[in-house]
């Protein structure tokens, strides 16, 4: 089973985030998640930690029932393997390697294509059967782009933005007086942010790029690079990067911090708004000022139909109509391969007034909604709001007394608008909650919730046989070669 497609109410799994101090077991992307399956009918199925970055088993297979006792044999093995899967070098270790390789002339700088490592010179005869190339000193300004993009959607999700959507970003953010950007998951804007550092043009600005792709230790100093996980907070190297993340966020000399976050879009919102808030702690802490009330100014980078799941973990943000794209994605970005329409938005909690859109690329101003918004994101006077999400013209319901997007039909049966073809008679909402069956609430508001868990911890420790043990999630069966098919079926036969 695939987390990510399984990872809300709706589906029946749902992350269960840390509470007190209790340690969650570690894989090699740092401690993981906790999972609990949600059956339908009242029960509350068994909690079982699973990978904080890959919800696919086929990236990263820890699986562990939350109730497992691990033996002191298997933790060893865990360890070994979680130890054998960093990478080669520690940061300060490639910090070395980047000064020696800075020093070396023009003609001697090669970039391994197969490692994804820069090579000294003493280490081209164990490379000589790998795809070497030359490394110029554009490369080394822009990383991105001489590193192989890792393009799993559903842990690390490397697209990255253009040069548009990444100059938009900069831009507005000095535009507001930011000087110091947090950026998680952006290792473009950091590309920028330093390129224009250098033309020594603009007011001067400082970056910190946490990611988790720990290739760019090779490009960026302690200061400027943490190996970090986004989905769980975690910093591979401990309570130095830790450090460095504190240092940054402290605010002196009239500084001002913002956060700009692009996680993987099959990424969870729940622990990737977890994440946002602890940052927000921190940040929060380190102010001179009283800050008890606000959180750290924030983009978070996400597509537009998450919205509501966003808004449900951080209130605070809002939706703006900025389209944002990236050069590597099939879909979303601008051209002939990808969509008119980019559906990937920016959640911000700096007043939306504020974030001018531009002009030439078609966002108008309205002075209701007082918000930039896409030209054709007409203000409706009876819900007295811009209502598209995703940039075209929607038309207002009488009946359903609200927008809906262009395609969609009123359809009486079901009660609401949806597209023509819709499975009729399977209305929204109707499902209602998974433990008692009532249609007033969720699973997550419903009062026997805790009662369900309860009953059935309490008939696991009795050695109830009532309470069912099948697994909940387990990787596929192993497919058998067809030589042993044809046995059994030969076997079958003759008996």
């Amino acid at each position: 089973m695939d987390v990510t497609e399984a990872a809300d109410d709706s589906f029946g799994i749902e992350v269960i985030l840390p509470e007190g101090e209790k340690t969650a077991p570690c894989c090699p992307h740092g401690p993981t998640l906790l999972f609990e399956k949600v059956v339908k009918g009242g029960d509350t199925g068994r909690r079982f930690y699973a990978c904080s970055a890959c919800r696919d088993r086929k990236d990263c297979n820890f699986f562990q029932w939350e109730e497992d006792k691990v033996s002191e044999a298997r933790l060893v093995a865990r360890e070994a393997e979680n130890k054998s899967k960093r990478p080669k070098f520690s940061h300060q270790e490639y910090c070395n390697r980047s000064r020696k390789f800075a020093a070396l002339p023009m003609h001697e700088k090669k970039f391994c294509q197969n490692c994804q490592l820069l090579l000294l010179p003493a280490e081209y005869d164990a490379h000589s059967s790998h795809r070497c190339t030359a490394v110029s000193a554009a490369h080394l300004k822009r990383p991105s782009v001489l590193l192989r993009p890792l393009d799993n959607k559903k842990s690390n999700a490397q697209y990255l933005f253009t040069d548009r959507s990444s100059h938009f970003l900069l831009d507005s953010l000095a535009a507001l007086g930011y000087t110091k950007v947090l950026c998680v998951g952006t290792p473009r804007l950091q590309e920028l942010i330093k390129l224009r550092n250098l033309e020594q043009i603009h007011k001067p600005m400082q970056s910190l790029l946490l990611d988790i792709d720990f290739r760019y230790a090779q490009f960026y100093s302690q200061d400027e690079f943490c190996h970090y996980n986004m989905f769980n907070h975690h910093f591979f190297d401990g309570e130095t990067s830790s450090g460095v993340l504190q240092a940054f966020l402290t605010e002196s000399d009239g500084q001002k911090v913002v956060m700009v976050a692009d996680p993987p879009f099959g990424g969870l919102v729940k622990p990737l708004a977890n994440t946002f808030s602890l940052i927000s702690q921190t940040w929060r802490k380190l102010q001179s000022s009283d800050c008890s009330n606000t959180d750290v100014p924030m983009m978070w980078i996400f597509p537009y139909f998450f919205e509501p799941r966003i808004l449900e973990c951080l209130p605070s943000l809002t939706m703006l109509d900025y389209q944002v794209d990236y050069d590597n994605h099939p879909l979303y970005k601008h051209g002939k391969t990808g969509r008119k329409q980019s559906p990937v938005r920016l959640f911000t909690n700096i007043p939306p007034s504020d974030v001018v859109l531009p002009k030439e690329e078609g966002y108008r101003f309205c002075s209701v909604c007082q918000r930039f918004v896409v030209s054709l994101n007409k203000h409706c006077a009876k819900c007295n709001v811009c209502p598209s999400k995703d940039g075209r013209e929607w038309r207002h319901c009488s009946t359903c007394e609200k927008c809906v997007k262009p395609s969609w039909k009123h359809c009486q049966p079901c009660g609401r608008c949806a597209l023509p073809d819709h499975p009729c008679g399977r209305g929204e909402g109707k499902e209602g909650c998974f433990n008692c069956g009532s249609v007033e609430h969720k699973r997550k508001g419903c009062p026997l919730k805790d009662a369900h868990r309860i009953n059935r911890r309490f008939n696991a420790k009795s050695g109830s046989k009532n309470v069912s043990r099948r697994p909940l999630w387990k990787p596929k069966a192993k497919r058998k070669s067809g030589a042993a098919r044809r046995a059994k079926k030969l076997t079958a036969t003759s008996k």
